[in-house]
């Protein structure tokens, strides 16, 4: 009989910890390639739980249990998940490590699955563990497996393969390139373990992960140039072995364990974020030497090529007619009443499956009304759903997968009848300052995201408030919708993708916001693509600026046009001439008239 309770399944875990003679168990939300979105089979942490979030953590002890999100979730988990089972913890203030040196007993043994940690937090916890008095066990079979009797298993959809016309380069080009940063760093292999790297390096992708187009594999790419691919035999298809040729040797994903193990006396990179500890620990085991070097891929991937770069656009232009269909839409049938959240939600995704060739969402769609857009990472879900009310503000972030290119765009809405405040009108137009400064930046070779942060927060630095999350991510090319390593946000030490030079080539988000909670959020994202400038009279060196990616109206509505500089208001004018010049020929009947009537000057 299944467990069906969250109050059943932790007993459960209990008695299994005692089998395997642990006294308490770490559970990540996390896989075995430490993905930020996982497949069915690695949601652990919600089957235990309830949790529903794309990031958090349990601890579970023999008489008491807890679970760490950060400030993203404080209003989800606690909705979620039982507080009479599981005990609220915030971080960065706390940690699991943290709280199990400081509540478990001396001498007890916390189990912990190497797949699906990082060797660089197996040592940091196994460190503040000793100074509590326990240890740090790395298990051989994860208990909680033991005990999810209707476990999924992992997806078995087949790998495909990504055009090179779209991928812009060869993968025999690229596995040559991280041949050759091997034998630079006087190294024999290196793994590569993230799935997005896989899947740039090797030309393919996959249906195996909500969100993102990947295939469950391993890569080990070796100083020769050859490479050995650890997958499914099941996702393999002649198509695919055609692909990769004799160069690539395609492996059970079963055996990977096993040639880590046998690399004796090989010096082996190893990414300190994305390969887990049991590499390492199967390296060494083997006699190998682990070396923590970033994952060669990372930089590459990031700076897109011309071929990536044109397919974005045309993937933002497909986007586009779809979310403007969207938002005319919504101009129509919101003031109504009786449109709720998810219905908002499946209505954008009818658009966009009906225009583009599109794949799959590149995220949870963020269908926020009222004070649900307070929340900037809120998903709508059956528990959740409210109506949107006629006279509030509406936030829809969302996005699509393309084979040409992955989007993301974040649009505030007012729906009517009525006018927004003068409070809103003056945040909306605050964050579209900020916006617009991050739009026309120009700045030298070797300024990284944390520099540029400042200028879309000035205005609402200006005004005594300030927002929470980041204000711009990497994006990849028909891959992650969050791909590092560059960033734009606040410089600290949890965010190191903010130190990272921005080059060109590398797509970003721009997404500035404003939250007022339990009442309105407000939040205006585009993609942009770094590309270099030609300034007449500049000092030496190279200058780069951003091309905007993303076209769909800004809600002028909520504008408070007294606010925004002269030049401002010339950059909104021509984005919103360039929107429709690009969009028109796209679009008919009502909604071409929407669009001509948003794109007006201001």
């Amino acid at each position: 009989m299944l467990m069906q309770t969250h109050e059943a399944r932790l007993a459960a875990l209990r008695e299994q910890l005692k089998k395997q003679g642990l006294d308490g168990f770490v559970i990540p939300i996390s896989d075995e390639h430490m993905s930020e979105y996982v497949g069915d089979y690695a949601q652990r942490l919600a089957w235990l739980t309830g949790f529903g979030g794309s990031a958090g953590s349990a601890a579970v002890l023999a008489d008491k249990a807890a679970i760490f999100v950060d400030g993203r979730y404080t209003v989800q988990v606690r909705d979620q998940v039982d507080e009479r089972l599981f005990a609220y913890q915030s971080v960065p203030a706390t940690s699991p490590a943290k709280w199990l040196a400081e509540n478990a007993q001396e001498g007890a043994k916390i189990g912990f699955d190497p797949w699906l940690h990082s060797r660089g937090w197996a040592k940091a916890a196994a460190k503040l563990l000793v100074e509590g008095g326990a240890e740090l066990i790395p298990v051989e079979s994860n208990p909680l497996d033991a005990v999810w009797q209707d476990q999924p298993d992992p997806s078995a959809a087949v790998a495909t393969i990504q055009a090179e016309d779209l991928a812009g380069r060869s993968h025999a080009e690229k596995r040559s390139e991280v041949a050759q940063w091997l034998k630079d760093k006087k190294l024999d292999a290196a793994v590569i373990s993230a799935l997005d790297s896989v899947a740039w390096l090797l030309n393919i992708r996959g249906k195996d992960v909500s969100h993102t187009p990947v295939a469950l594999s391993y890569v080990l790419a070796h100083e020769d140039g050859t490479a050995e691919l650890f997958i499914a035999s099941e996702k393999v298809t002649p198509e695919l072995k055609q692909h990769l040729g004799n160069a690539v040797t395609i492996r059970e994903r079963s055996e990977f364990d096993g040639a880590l193990k046998a690399m004796k006396g090989k010096r082996v990179a190893i990414d300190p974020d994305y390969g887990v500890a049991a590499i390492a620990l199967a390296l060494e085991e083997g006699g190998a030497t682990p070396v923590m070097q970033r994952d060669p891929t990372i930089l590459a991937k990031a700076v897109k090529n011309s071929a990536e770069a044109q397919g974005h656009r045309e993937a933002q232009a497909l986007d586009g007619v779809a979310v403007c269909k969207y938002l005319h839409w919504l101009s129509v049938e919101a003031p109504k009443g009786g449109i709720d959240e998810l219905t908002a939600a499946a209505k954008l995704l009818e658009f966009r499956q009906h225009y583009g060739d599109l794949r799959d969402t590149s995220f949870d769609t963020i269908s926020a009304a009222a004070g649900h857009a307070a929340l900037p990472h809120y998903k709508v879900d059956e528990d959740t759903n409210i109506p949107i009310p006629p006279g509030s503000i509406y936030l829809c972030d969302s996005g699509g997968q393309y084979p040409c290119g992955t989007t993301d765009i974040t649009r505030t809405i007012w729906v009517g009848p009525g006018e927004p405040t003068a409070e809103m009108k003056d945040r909306f137009t605050r964050v579209l300052k900020g916006h617009i400064a991050i739009a026309q930046a120009i700045f030298p070779e070797g300024t990284c995201g944390g520099q540029l942060d400042s200028l879309a927060r000035q205005f609402l630095w200006a005004a005594g408030t300030d927002y929470a999350h980041g204000t711009g991510h990497g994006v990849g090319s028909f891959l992650s919708v969050h791909e590092g390593p560059q960033r734009i946000g606040k410089i600290n030490g949890a965010q190191a993708g903010t130190l990272e030079p921005i080059l060109p080539g590398m797509i970003l988000s721009n997404e500035p916001g404003y939250y007022k909670a339990g009442e309105f959020g407000i939040r205006i994202e585009n993609l942009v693509l770094t590309e270099e400038r030609n300034i007449e009279g500049a000092d030496e060196g190279r200058w780069f600026g951003f091309e905007n990616l993303t076209w769909v109206p800004v809600d002028r509505t909520l504008i408070e046009p007294a606010l925004l500089t002269a030049d401002e208001r010339a950059w909104l004018d021509r984005y919103h001439a360039d929107t429709r010049s690009l969009l028109a020929s796209r679009l008919e009947g009502d909604v071409l008239d929407w669009l001509m009537a948003n794109t007006e000057p201001l």
